[in-house]
């Protein structure tokens, strides 16, 4: 019987099905971070229990972590305490650490798939939403809580209810300044932040097929804001590519077994799916969230939505959005003032999301009024980009080079919004006070588009750039 590659993934690590209805599954890769774990052990230790298999645990530090100066002990007593738990609990309980000193620590979703620990057909979990990132690669991989954390640790298993799965198409060819970011901010405006209740997505289309894995670990990523618990990307040649030579990745013949084997768990030719969608390419356009959630965005040279156009249930919602970021029904979000632009996250933080901004702001300079700041994903992502002079590029323009992190992603270190400040980010949510003010606003965006952003110092359709660029620059 044709099957899916999530039902595939599924019934090769079920265990067995639970009473209650539940899927208990055995769990390939466990990515652990200082936020999450540290309950997690405390419970292990309360209870005389080991990790049951430490070689398939992978921890480093990356959300609480400060990306200005990183000396220890950090200034951040906080960050201090969860890096020093982590510290001992990797030491005690035999998992490996990506620390500071090791040259691979970063963002979990970053040095998973840098290292070739995220391989296809695998089940991934982490203590973090946005693990579904992992999914670009043709694994069904989840963000768990830390009751689950611990579970996984001590049994390698958890239980799951079984997902829909929806195939969301994408054909056509992007326009010239449309990125991944462009194409899953307009997928979650399409079916909304529910949408992907009780689904995993599958992307597909020859738009998705072209795509780069750093293209498709950002569509992935971003799942989660549209509701799904999964999202994930067939494996073809292109992630094969990826991964050939990754510390973690089989080697020689057995890399060519792997293939075969990877090759197989994509979903069959004639797979049924509970919902399809398709989607033209040239409908997307460079897009921005103007409200708080990731659906309520709009392409650069639209308008907002006016509360007495949408339909009764959605006007309250509309209403408090508008109301909180400052805007007004009807208005272009293009011309927006900026004050702050970060680059950066899980979700652009990787090397080429730093090559396209720096393409932007090469010979120019961030406005007089913006503060910027670009945070390379993972170390290697910054050894990489420093190689190439991008760290240059980018402080010759004014922007501050940071050191690897999550930063201003969620705030859970010095690097934060004050006050009623907006700003252009790069990052994956728009929540009230997600970036460290109770006030603060932020406009997600492709990275192209914030280092755009900081340079005009507003909101810039970069289809028109030149037209932004200073006389004389």
């Amino acid at each position: 019987m044709a099957r899916t590659l999530f039902q595939k993934v599924w019934d090769t690590h079920a265990v067995r099905t639970l009473p209650n209805g539940q899927t208990q599954l055995y769990i390939g890769l466990h990515l652990v971070h200082e936020v999450t774990s540290p309950q997690a052990f405390a419970e292990l230790r309360e209870r005389g229990w080991t990790v049951r298999a430490p070689q398939r645990t992978f921890a480093t530090i990356d959300h609480i972590v400060p990306t200005a100066a990183q000396a220890r002990p950090f200034a951040d007593l906080m960050a201090e305490s969860m890096t020093s738990a982590l510290e001992r609990n990797c030491r005690d309980f035999g998992v490996r650490f990506f620390d500071l000193a090791s040259g691979g620590q970063g963002i979990v979703h970053v040095i998973g798939p840098e290292n070739g620990l995220t391989q296809p057909g695998m089940t991934i979990a982490c203590g973090d939403s946005h693990t579904s990132t992992h999914g670009a690669f043709g694994a069904i991989a989840f963000g768990i809580g830390t009751s689950q954390v611990r579970d996984v640790l001590a049994t390698q298993t958890m239980s799951l209810s079984p997902l829909k799965v929806r195939r969301i198409e994408v054909n056509g060819r992007l326009r010239p300044g449309v990125y991944a970011k462009d194409v899953i901010l307009h997928i979650i405006g399409l079916l909304g932040v529910k949408g992907g209740t009780g689904y995993a997505y599958e992307y597909a289309g020859d738009v998705v097929d072209r795509m780069t894995m750093d293209e498709r670990m950002t569509i992935c990523n971003m799942s989660i804001e549209g509701g799904a618990r999964i999202g994930y990307v067939n494996p073809d040649q292109t992630t094969f590519d990826f991964l050939r030579d990754r510390p973690y990745a089989p080697k020689g013949a057995d890399f060519d077994t792997a293939v075969t084997w990877w090759t197989s768990m994509a979903s069959d030719p004639d797979a049924a799916y509970d919902d399809v969608v398709r989607i033209d390419a040239a409908d997307i356009a460079p897009t921005v969230t103007w409200g708080i959630n990731p659906g309520q965005s709009v392409g650069v040279n639209g308008r907002l939505p006016r509360p007495e156009d949408v339909a009764p249930g959605d006007r309250a919602g509309i209403s408090e959005a508008l109301e909180f970021m400052s805007f007004e029904g009807g208005q272009r979000v293009e011309g927006t003032k900026i004050d702050v632009a970060f680059i950066g996250s899980c979700t652009n933080g990787r090397l080429s999301d730093l090559r396209e901004a720096a393409k932007i702001v090469k010979g120019q300079k961030v406005a007089a009024h913006v503060r910027a700041i670009v945070v390379p994903g993972s170390q290697k992502v910054a050894v990489a980009a420093e190689k190439e002079g991008l760290d240059q590029v980018f402080a010759d323009a004014g922007f501050e080079w940071r050191r690897a992190g999550c930063s201003m992603c969620l705030a859970m270190n010095p690097d934060k919004l004050v006050g009623r400040e907006i700003c252009a980010s790069s990052s994956n949510r728009n929540f009230k006070g997600r970036q460290g003010s109770p006030t603060g606003r932020t406009l997600l965006m492709s990275p192209a588009m914030v280092a755009a952003a900081a340079v005009a110092g507003e909101v810039v359709d970069i289809r028109t750039w030149d037209a932004h660029v200073p006389v004389g620059a």
